[in-house]
């Protein structure tokens, strides 16, 4: 049941997408509007990714967030956060990430699916997920999270998109009849030290559980996964703070290597 007036969801959309393409900070949106609701926050979201789509840029994937049983213990919540995925967000493996557009950007590693049949909630399972999984490769998010200091609450995570903002992809992508995603190791190094590592099953025990979640969410909208959808089901490791000069490089079991550097 939203709350919002359809004037107050696109003057935030303006507001939090201003604060991404300008890169400045701003406080959380339910200081304003306590009473404020799930649905609110997604509208605020797709209206976002609407004001996006009517200048041109592409919608080139989806994302998860908060996949981990103890992430959403811990922020009250029985369901991850999912937002959308633009293509200027699009990094090249090995590239330099230009922090001088992000405020306070953070990496985590992830494991992406493309999709090559459409997936449609609800009652969507993960054995769905595996019969409509075209591969699985190896991502990276730079989630920056447009609220002063990370000061904020779920919902306002929501209308922001989740966070999003850049994610590098590339090494190699496999069939997952070709591997056990819950048991594939992941480790993570910041400039040459391990700061995390991590296998599949930190996203809800298998990251295919992530997408089925995700179609069952978006059947609540009306929507569903088209075929060829790229979808990052997230982070397996935690989320490390990074700053110009730090380089990035991230390992994965059979799945080679993704690396980055930030500028």
């Amino acid at each position: 049941m939203s709350t919002l007036s359809r004037e107050a969801v696109a003057q935030l959309a303006e507001h939090l997408e201003n604060a991404e393409l300008q890169a400045q900070d701003v406080t959380k949106i339910t200081n304003d509007y306590p009473t404020m609701d799930f649905e609110d926050a997604y509208d605020i979201q797709w209206e976002i990714r609407r004001r996006k789509e009517a200048r041109g840029t592409k919608i080139v994937g989806m994302k998860l967030g908060l996949t981990s049983w103890a992430k959403m213990a811990q922020m009250g919540v029985e369901v991850p956060c999912y937002g959308f995925l633009a293509d200027y967000f699009s990094c090249a493996n090995g590239s330099a990430i230009d922090t001088s557009t992000l405020i306070h950007p953070k990496v985590e590693a992830e494991i992406a699916f493309v999709t090559n049949k459409v997936l449609t909630g609800p009652g969507c399972h993960a054995a769905d997920v595996f019969a409509a999984t075209e591969c699985v490769l190896p991502a990276v998010e730079i989630i920056d999270s447009r609220y002063r200091d990370f000061k904020f609450d779920l919902k306002s995570v929501v209308a922001d998109n989740c966070s999003s903002s850049r994610f590098v992809t590339g090494g190699r992508s496999l069939s997952v009849d070709h591997m056990d995603l819950s048991t594939a190791g992941v480790v993570l190094e910041k400039n040459g030290e391990i700061v995390d590592m991590a296998t599949g099953a930190a996203v809800l025990g298998n990251p295919a559980e992530s997408v089925a979640m995700l179609a069952n969410m978006l059947a609540e909208r009306g929507e569903v996964i088209p075929a060829g959808t790229f979808i990052m089901t997230g982070g397996v490791t935690a989320a490390v703070a990074v700053e110009a000069g730090d380089c990035i490089s991230v390992r994965y079991h059979d799945l080679g290597s993704l690396s980055m550097r930030f500028v």
